[in-house]
């Protein structure tokens, strides 16, 4: 078996470097043969990962948060949503919010991580594919993802937020987490980020063709986990394998109305929609341009604008991990 690394020494505040001794004491009491990368940007992490996957490696293994997670995980697929390996992928977390890591049983102890990697034992997880511009232009306002001239695309484990979830992003990834802690922060963060926030309109299109315009919104998430964010939760009814994502709207809201969401999504219980929040369910989502509220961000990070084309994508993710499905 060879594994190789790829490690964010910036991760959880510029402290996950002290974590990286203990894992290669652990992997060289094993004998076990690894390689490994330190990465100076998120970019690196993407480029090391498709490098790995084009040598193939058994096990490549992201070493940070969540960010060095999805660029690692990118770095599994092509553009049109096929694996460019059959290596498995593995984490080891060293981050500030475990979000990838509670959704599919990945431990966050360092130690127990490795261990569960050095088993290599896999489940098969789908995996989102966005298609998305990379830069905002107004011209694009109302306009489908037909209209690009130019698109990227990326794929996400978690979830998929437009609206107040990428400012929340931002703010959260600021740095106050570091400070108070992953689940006050984000807290904080959401406070925050409502004081000034302006929700907006946005036009939906799913899988029936229909497009629905949807009036003075605050959140758009599109996912397939249980985790939003830090102690944010939507209690989803998506299986393993099914082949839909959850989207959770949020609209509407009034002052009164807003003890009543933070109830909801902070608890992770089931609750009946309602015209403020409502959950339902697609295979394929398009959001079209939007220019008072651009911006989309996956799995924890700003990364580009609207309009944007959600879909699964063509292969599924080997994902090393404690609990395996049956």
């Amino acid at each position: 078996m060879k594994y190789f690394l790829i490690m964010n020494p910036g991760s959880r505040g510029g402290n996950s470097r002290k974590y990286f001794k203990k894992i290669f004491d652990i992997l060289d009491g094993q004998k076990v043969q690894y390689e490994y990368k330190i990465t100076a940007s998120l970019d690196d992490a993407y480029r090391f990962s498709a490098d790995a996957n084009r040598k193939g490696y058994d096990v490549i293994a992201a070493v940070g948060g969540d960010g060095t997670i999805n660029g690692v995980l990118n770095g599994f697929y092509d553009g049109q949503g096929r694996r460019i390996s059959c290596s498995g992928f593995g984490v080891v977390y060293t981050g500030t919010s475990p979000d990838f890591c509670k959704s599919y049983n990945i431990p966050i102890s360092v130690e127990h991580a490795v261990k569960v990697l050095l088993r290599n034992k896999t489940n098969k997880i789908q995996i989102g594919r966005i298609t998305f511009a990379k830069n905002y232009d107004s011209e694009l306002n109302g306009k489908s993802i037909e209209a690009l001239e130019e698109s990227r695309v990326r794929y996400f484990g978690c979830c998929a937020n437009i609206g107040l979830g990428v400012s929340l992003a931002r703010t959260a990834n600021s740095g106050i987490r570091k400070k108070v802690g992953d689940y006050a922060g984000t807290f904080l963060s959401l406070i925050k980020t409502l004081a000034a926030y302006k929700p907006s309109d946005f036009t939906i299109k799913s899988d029936n063709g229909q497009e629905e315009r949807i009036e003075e919104v605050y959140s758009i998430s599109i996912g397939k986990t249980f985790y939003i964010a830090s102690g944010i939760k939507v209690n989803n009814n998506l299986e393993h394998g099914d082949g839909r994502f959850y989207n959770l709207t949020v609209k509407n809201i009034k002052m009164q109305d807003w003890m009543d969401v933070f109830k909801k999504i902070y608890s992770g219980k089931q609750f009946v929609n309602n015209n403020v929040i409502y959950l339902d369910y697609s295979k394929v989502i398009e959001i079209y341009g939007n220019n008072q509220n651009p911006e989309i961000e996956f799995d924890g990070d700003p990364a580009g604008y609207l309009p944007c084309k959600i879909e699964m994508a063509k292969e599924p993710l080997d994902i090393i991990c404690e609990v395996l499905y049956e």
